[in-house]
């Protein structure tokens, strides 16, 4: 007969989970202090069962809460999934990981160095083209006012990059190119005749049930509910930048839920075969000035792996635009997820440093799941 302190025999023995809603409050309320607006963050666990937090506010001077169910812009988060497209369309054929981009995109990555015959579809996917960076952007509350509701093409922001010299050559170097991943939504629509946000749609957002994740195109509001972004300019001064227009693959909008729905889907085998998975999770070092963000850090194919306290790694792709500010985190297996998303971004590298430390501590702390971790150890 069983004892009041001991489970029937044979009986499965279950420890309480360490990482609990006042852990998630504890690292929440951390950010907040460090001058962020507003946080909501989203555990799912290997259950199914969610850990939801948010503080702050969702409009600076009022008392209004941040949705715990909030729309946000995932920007560069969006690269997992044309990643993801790619490898698709890979595995059946339609295209090669090794193909030079000039087999898709003929002279468009051309002059002052730059040379789309020697480019792969991989480089660009692992951020190892060269390809130098220059988007549009806002160093000024008068920038963003004049330019928030500016469009760009394509073949404008890639024409912007062929200004530069390449940062390397091909294969050399590793340098973060969002330049490299629109000239991947081009290789996709030449590759199915299709806009390649209908391949991500049909791809990974209805399969999986994304149904909260929408690219706005010209409309320059989000749907609601959703907390506004604030940027804070290097002269102190923070600015509502929630109304703008953002390029179409950094412009994806979504919920933790969804984002925390797609790693799950991604890693537990849902969208990739086994071979094309190994290729993605296949990382290279980030550049030295990526260290300081992604301490110990590697980059996939549209994928980041980043070591555990508790031993072991865990996959993600952050983003930030917009005032937004999102990272993310999965166990290998997908079994367990998190993202939180902030609602201030700093024009200050040590603020902006010690952001991405405590929102890095909150996804450490919620995947490793120890009882260290609860203490605040």
């Amino acid at each position: 007969m069983a004892t009041a302190c001991q489970p029937p025999e044979g009986a499965a023995v279950t420890s309480p989970p360490s990482y609990q809603q006042a852990d998630l409050r504890r690292d929440t309320s951390a950010l907040q202090a460090l001058g962020i607006t507003g946080v909501q963050a989203r555990v799912t666990t290997a259950s199914g069962r969610d850990l939801v937090a948010a503080t702050g506010v969702a409009v600076a001077g009022t008392n209004r809460p941040v949705p715990h169910d909030g729309y946000f812009r995932i920007a560069s988060t969006g690269k997992a999934l044309m990643a993801t497209v790619i490898l698709q369309l890979a595995d059946e054929g339609q295209l090669s990981l090794d193909d030079m981009v000039d087999r898709w995109m003929p002279g468009v990555i051309d002059g002052n160095g730059n040379d789309g015959r020697k480019i792969t579809v991989r480089q660009l996917l692992q951020n190892t083209s060269g390809l130098h960076d220059d988007l549009p952007g806002f160093d000024t509350p008068q920038q963003y006012y004049q330019h928030r509701y500016d469009t760009y093409t394509p073949e404008q922001i890639v024409a912007r990059a062929m200004k530069h010299h390449p940062d390397f050559q091909p294969g050399t170097g590793w340098s973060y190119s969002n330049t490299g991943y629109v000239v991947l939504g081009m290789i996709v629509e030449k590759a199915t005749s299709r806009p390649w946000q209908e391949e991500v749609e049909s791809r990974i957002l209805k399969p999986l049930g994304m149904n909260h994740t929408y690219l706005p195109g010209t409309t320059s509001t989000l749907r609601r509910p959703h907390a506004d972004g604030y940027q804070v300019f290097t002269s102190g001064e923070r600015t509502n930048v929630t109304e703008q227009i953002v390029p179409d693959l950094g412009g994806y909008v979504s919920t933790t839920a969804d984002v925390n729905r797609f790693f799950r889907g991604l890693l537990g085998g849902k969208l990739l075969s086994e071979a094309r998975m190994a290729e993605m999770r296949d990382t290279v070092p980030v550049a030295k000035q990526l260290e300081a963000i992604w301490p110990g850090g590697s980059y996939g194919l549209g994928l980041v792996n980043r070591p555990l306290t508790c031993g072991g790694s865990y996959w993600s792709h952050e983003g930030g635009e917009a005032g937004y500010i999102t990272l993310n985190g999965a166990t290998d297996d997908g079994s367990r997820t998190v993202t939180v998303s902030m609602t201030t971004s700093f024009n200050d590298f040590d603020k902006t440093l010690r952001q991405h430390k405590a929102a890095s501590d909150l996804v450490d702390h919620a995947l490793c799941d120890t009882s260290s971790n609860r203490q605040g150890k």
